[in-house]
């Protein structure tokens, strides 16, 4: 794996390096025919005139929305803002405080400019998918029109411990850390329940433990999700550092 990523380097770098010896002969070139014609034009392309090692460092000040609209303007543009070299920090920091990084966004192969665009996408999602559940460890609480019982058996109300966690699998099941004194060791299945109507539009999406009262989603500004009722609450825990990502390795819509 290290040595393909290194030849893939070398073939980048390789490639860079024939695009700038190109553009270097192109602008000696147009450089010669305006001096034989002993003049020169009233207005230059930026990249002709900078050249491609001082315009990476032109629109590496630029902000991601900015660099974006660069790829537009012509091929040799796009051939330089599309550069991993400029989309490697602005999705460091895209990714900068968030509780989860898509998995897709880490694919090996994605070039830096997917992997932001798929990591905005993907942070707008609310609808979740079972490698949501089970790539997470979840908090779990009462809400406050919960039973006093209830209530009193919570860390979280009581602040006498860690909060109480719960844990989603592949195969259906849920669970909990051992002693956790509401869990009880009783078993529990989960399901995912969404219904489309026309165009796509989801009409109704939440997740069900047991029989009990549905799980309405919601998704947090730091791309971390909750799921809850009017009786508890489960709240995924930050790991942005995991390998690989988190979550599905396609675009979930």
């Amino acid at each position: 794996m290290i040595e393909l990523q290194e030849n893939q380097s070398t073939d980048m770098d390789e490639g860079m390096a024939l695009a700038m010896e190109t553009k270097g002969k192109e602008r000696e070139r147009k450089r010669k025919k305006m001096k034989e014609e002993g003049g020169r034009p009233l207005c230059q392309d930026p990249l002709d005139l900078l050249g491609t090692d001082l315009m990476l460092r032109v629109l590496n000040n630029l902000d991601a929305r900015s660099m974006a609209r660069c790829l537009v303007v012509s091929r040799s543009w796009n051939l330089v803002a599309s550069s991993d070299l400029l989309w490697t920090s602005k999705c460091e920091e895209l990714w900068n405080g968030k509780a989860h990084i898509p998995r897709l966004s880490l694919v090996h192969g994605v070039s830096k400019l997917d992997a932001y665009s798929l990591s905005v996408m993907d942070g707008k999602r609310t609808r979740i998918v079972k490698d949501d559940l089970c790539d997470h460890v979840w908090e779990f609480h009462f809400t406050k029109v919960a039973p006093e019982y209830w209530r009193n058996l919570d860390p979280y109300w009581k602040g006498n411990g860690p909060p109480m966690h719960r844990y989603f699998h592949k195969d259906g099941s849920q669970t909990a850390d051992p002693g956790d004194k509401v869990w009880g060791g009783h078993e529990c299945c989960y399901s995912i329940v969404t219904s489309i109507i026309g165009e796509g539009k989801i009409r109704e999406h939440y997740v069900r433990i047991n029989r009990w009262l549905p799980l309405a989603v919601s998704r947090k500004q730091d791309w971390s999700w909750e799921m809850s009722n009017n009786l508890y609450c489960y709240s995924s825990v930050p790991d942005p550092c995991k390998e690989g990502g988190t979550g599905p390795l396609f675009l979930v819509m």
